[in-house]
């Protein structure tokens, strides 16, 4: 009853109680406003918060008296309203005896709260108003964030704001969602990533907070806490009492609202969140000092990788973001332009690429400036070699000193991008801004570290002087050290071994000298200077329209009228037979383009840091080339990408390299994750023709320089040409590029137009009606094992296409409360379409330490009980779910690339249905819930007359925790039942096992190939 009135004191103010009061009193608005200003100290006007001009949304900082932090951001043309709340702590401060605390924390917050008790409440509600949510915990905050069609941000907002006033942390949830945190930690158990930066804590200072496992799991969690009578819910509600402060709380929300009403909308609901007066965190010592420096730690890795990083902790110059002085040694000690570290140690020709990355932990004082990659077999030599380049370029970097033209060259990059920058979507704006609430003054949070104008020398050489071998450690993984790892990581089982530097390396590193070859960069003539917008067409076209149509290339067009920006796309598709003909033409295929990519590093890295970018994909079609960036020196990159391509010379020792990574890419698909390898067996089992991991490696064997070089000459001298050009261009500009692209392949390549009959598509294996088919496979690396269920609906169309959608949001939230939140059967728990060449159906996924064959039948029982769930549900229900998709459906792409990739799928899959979003919508406007139930009767349910369904079981076979195990084999009523109850697995339809994939595609038919929305023919030939 107490905490009842506690809550209703704090409550009493919200702005529903304010608006009745207003109406029984006759207060006006003035007064209303003047009451809720009561509770704000310190308020920002957009005026005073640096923004591009480019950005026509509007923004308010509010500093709350309770000393939290809140940015409203006005947008009218949202169709997504979204917020977040970042809190400044994470796992650094986990009580040392349990950790991965915040972690659970995390979790446990979307399971209810006093106000809304129900687990399942927060996500029903984002879910039926075409939203999501999620959240993570790092080393120093905890963000939570949603988004949710705008007309119901206030409810939303009601429901968020409860996380951090009242949640309830009941005995039964915690009890179950200590599995979910553990089967996340498990997922990440192989995971090379998780196990790299784990190791890099483990081995710093032990009293240091960056030392601490911070994901958790069971065992610090249950098992060990329960031994020693620790009860972790009250931890969990004493963590929260004491760090869940509004203090060092940092909210954004983002609407279509004005700015007053946003304030008015968000004051009451977060003004009474208690100020516990949590102080920030800093960690003023380093997590390696001395006697963790001047070390060398061989890693064992799951994957055939092979890498090397280097570390140097340095001072936290967080506060000096105005000069920004870790970009100046950034951008140089990683690029990649001629002179630089990389081109060095790939002209030695050991090597195949050194990426340099800058990792900070401010307060942590860790500072990660080299990270380089190196794909041969490891030596001592080579770690040697390395590690002298690059001193000697630190040495180089010294005698140049400090050149203010570079730091010019990075301001200019740094405020173009910022000044065009594209709107990200809602939920990733207001996530990314909270977290820079306490880092950063409103007035420089959307600018801070892209508006940089203090030149300070001074503190580039604070850095720079830290950068040496005594302040180093160095992290060298390779599958080379299992015979000398002599220790093994406490949380995830990585071995390893540690070595301190020797006198010899410590003089040959300091005395290392100069090396000739290593300069600074050239001044960027990428950079672009024309930012004017093109002429509008005189009669510009709504949706992509062919502008030229031949034999040898069909190209599309659409200039940009909506997002207004100097920027542009190019895609083209260089279609041949020969590219997937078999394993052998396929490996050729991906060879090329990654040969390609290593040859033309050096001229491309200058367009790429001046907003440039380009990408050559191999597929199964042939090549896919992307440029996309600045229109302005567009064209310029383009043909030096074609003349290149066209004029390609292999070189041996490249390939020998190159070969070498392939191969082990092609092997490290065992290390990957069960449902990803689910995944690639659903693709194998239903695709015409799809060449297996297997198959591709033992053909890599027969790559040689000479048929490499034959293949690109088979590859480039028959294609045809598909392009879409959408952006700031004009429709003369793209057919001048176009044109452009068939000169230098005709004049290099004698390119010739491919044959009517040589454009063929791969098709879809269909499945028959009523059938259940099964195909098992082991996985030897992860503890879990996985299913993927594939429920086959058939050919895509308007209809089909929107039904399956609808029915997909209607079972996503409960599949998702059921098997996961409920039944705890892994964290890995998803339901959706799935759709391949024309095809699509339902697909449910789940990774799960329990074994497949129990995992399906939960799956069924599942949905058996759809059936329940669609006959119950109210026409309000109903409405809502129609009303949520639509939202989804008709959510506008934030950035022009985004637009482009959408009418660049259509193309690709020959739909050509550009305006496929209203299309759908305008049908799912007239569905009714009969016509789902009719949809789930005939093509889903157990005895649907048109059910076709495919099983995928991935089963581990790593020795499991007999606890973990025990779990998976003994669901009971009393872990699966809720408000629902326990759901029985039906009895199951006669199985056939698939043992032999290729005799089980050659006894089934294919679907038709797509029907496209619009009627598109190929040009013909000229005789």
């Amino acid at each position: 009853m107490l905490s009842r009135v506690l809550y209703f004191r704090q409550t009493v103010t919200s702005f529903s109680y304010i608006v009745k009061q207003s109406i029984k009193t006759k207060w006006n608005l003035p007064y209303l406003r003047t009451a809720l200003m009561a509770s704000i100290a310190k308020t920002y006007e957009d005026c005073q918060i640096s923004k591009s001009a480019a950005d026509n949304r509007q923004y308010r900082g509010l500093e709350l008296k309770n000393g939290m932090k809140i940015l409203l951001i006005s947008d009218p043309e949202t169709d997504k309203s979204s917020a977040a709340m970042d809190i400044h702590i994470g796992h650094l401060k986990d009580p040392s005896d349990l950790p991965g605390l915040a972690h659970f924390c995390e979790h446990m917050l979307f399971l209810g709260t006093e106000k809304y008790p129900e687990e399942n409440e927060y996500n029903k509600f984002l879910s039926e108003h075409g939203g999501m949510s999620n959240a993570f915990t790092s080393l120093e905050h905890t963000n939570y964030y949603f988004d949710i069609s705008p007309d119901h941000l206030t409810e939303a907002l009601d429901r968020f704001s409860q996380f951090f006033r009242n949640p309830l942390f009941t005995p039964s949830a915690t009890g179950r969602e200590v599995n979910a945190v553990d089967s996340e930690n498990s997922r990440n158990l192989q995971s090379d990533p998780w196990r790299l930066f784990q190791l890099d804590k483990s081995l710093a200072r032990p009293d240091h907070d960056f030392s601490k496992f911070g994901t958790g799991n069971k065992e610090t969690l249950e098992t060990i806490p329960k031994s020693k009578g620790v009860n972790v819910r009250d931890e969990l509600l004493k963590f929260h009492t004491e760090y869940y402060s509004s203090n060092v709380m940092g909210l954004c929300i983002l609407g279509k609202e004005s700015l007053d009403e946003l304030q008015d909308m968000v004051v009451p609901l977060f003004e009474n969140v208690v100020n516990k007066n949590v102080k920030i965190p800093k960690w003023d010592e380093p997590p390696y000092t001395e006697k963790e420096l001047k070390t060398l730690v061989y890693a064992v890795p799951v994957k055939d990788i092979r890498e090397m990083s280097v570390v140097w902790p340095t001072p936290d110059v967080t506060e000096f973001y105005k000069a920004n002085p870790g970009h100046y040694l950034g951008h140089l000690l990683g690029h990649e332009g001629s002179g630089s570290l990389l081109s060095e140690l790939k002209a030695r020709g050991q090597f195949t690429c050194s990426r340099v990355s800058r990792l900070a932990v401010h307060n942590a004082g860790l500072t990660c400036v080299l990270y380089s990659r190196i794909n041969v077999l490891l030596s001592t030599e080579h770690i040697d070699d390395i590690v002298i380049l690059m001193y000697q370029y630190i040495n180089m970097l010294k005698k140049e000193q400090l050149q203010e033209w570079i730091f010019k060259e990075c301001q200019e990059l740094a405020a173009m991008g910022f000044n065009f920058k594209d709107k990200e979507s809602p939920k990733i704006c207001t996530s990314n801004l909270s977290s820079r609430l306490h880092e950063f003054p409103f007035q420089d949070v959307l600018s801070a570290y892209s508006l940089f104008d203090d030149f300070r020398p001074d503190l580039i050489n604070l850095i720079l002087k830290k950068l040496v071998p005594e302040n180093m450690r160095i992290t060298v993984v390779s599958k080379k050290f299992e015979s000398c790892a002599d220790q093994t990581e406490k949380w995830y089982g990585t071995q390893y071994k540690v070595n301190k530097f020797s006198a010899e390396q410590m003089k040959k590193w300091t005395n290392c000298g100069f090396q000739d070859n290593l300069r600074l960069p050239k001044k960027n003539e990428f950079i672009p200077t024309n930012f004017c917008l093109v002429a509008a067409d005189s009669e510009p076209a709504g949706m992509p329209e062919i502008v030229k149509n031949t034999d040898f290339c069909r190209l599309w067009y659409k200039q940009d009228s909506t997002f207004l920006k100097p920027k542009a796309c190019v895609n083209v598709d260089f279609i041949s037979p020969v590219a997937y003909t078999d394993p052998l033409h396929t490996n050729f295929n991906a060879l090329f383009t990654q040969l390609f990519d290593d040859a033309l590093t050096e001229y491309t890295y200058m367009a790429e840091i001046a907003g440039l970018k380009y990408s050559l994909d191999s597929s199964i079609y042939g090549l896919t080339l992307t440029v996309k960036g600045y229109s302005d020196k567009l064209p310029i990159l383009l043909e030096k990408i074609l003349e290149k391509m066209a004029t390609f010379k292999v070189d041996p020792n490249r390939l020998a390299i190159f070969k070498d990574i392939h191969g082990r890419n092609l092997r490290n698909f065992q290390a990957e994750q069960p449902h990803q390898h689910a995944i690639y067996y659903t693709n194998m089992l239903t695709s015409e023709t799809l060449w297996n991991k297997e198959e591709l490696l033992q053909a890599l064997d027969d790559v040689t320089a000479t048929n490499l070089q034959h293949f690109i000459s088979q590859l480039l001298g028959k294609l045809f040409i598909e392009g879409l050009v959408f952006g700031n261009v004009t429709k003369a500009q793209s057919i001048q590029m176009t044109d452009m692209i068939e000169r230098i392949l005709i004049e290099n390549c004698n390119t010739k137009p491919l044959l009517p009959s040589q454009h063929r598509k791969l098709r879809e294996v269909q499945l028959p009606d009523g059938c259940y088919f099964l195909h098992k496979q082991k996985n030897v690396v992860h503890e879990s094992s996985s299913i993927e269920v594939y429920y086959q609906c058939g050919q895509q169309n308007t209809e089909s296409n929107i039904l399956l959608e609808l029915f997909c949001q209607v079972i996503s939230e409960p599949c998702f409360n059921i098997l996961r939140t409920k039944e705890q059967l892994g964290y890995i728990v998803f339901s959706g379409v799935r759709r391949s060449k024309g095809v699509q159906g339902l697909r449910v996924i789940i990774q799960s330490s329990k074994p497949p064959q129990f995992v399906e039948g939960r799956i069924e029982a599942f949905i058996q009980k759809v059936e329940e769930i669609l006959e119950s549900m109210s026409n309000d229900e109903f409405n809502k779910h129609v009303t949520a998709l639509s939202s989804k459906r008709l959510e506008k792409p934030k950035k022009l690339v985004q637009q482009n990739n959408k009418y660049w799928t259509e193309i690709i899959s020959s739909f050509y249905n550009f305006d496929r979003d209203n299309v759908e919508v305008t049908f799912l406007q007239k569905l009714t819930k009969d016509d789902l139930l009719k949809f789930y009767r005939e093509k889903i349910a157990l005895n649907a007359p048109q059910r076709h369904k495919l099983s995928v079981h991935v089963l581990s076979e790593v020795p499991q925790n007999p606890d973990t195990n025990n779990v998976g084999n003994n669901v009971e009523k009393t872990e699966c039942e809720g408000g629902d109850g326990f759901i029985p697995a039906p009895e199951l339809p006669m199985v056939i096992i698939i043992t032999d994939v290729m005799e089980f595609k050659r006894d089934l038919g294919l679907f038709p190939l797509p029907k496209p929305f619009i009627e598109v023919t190929l040009a013909k030939s000229k005789l």
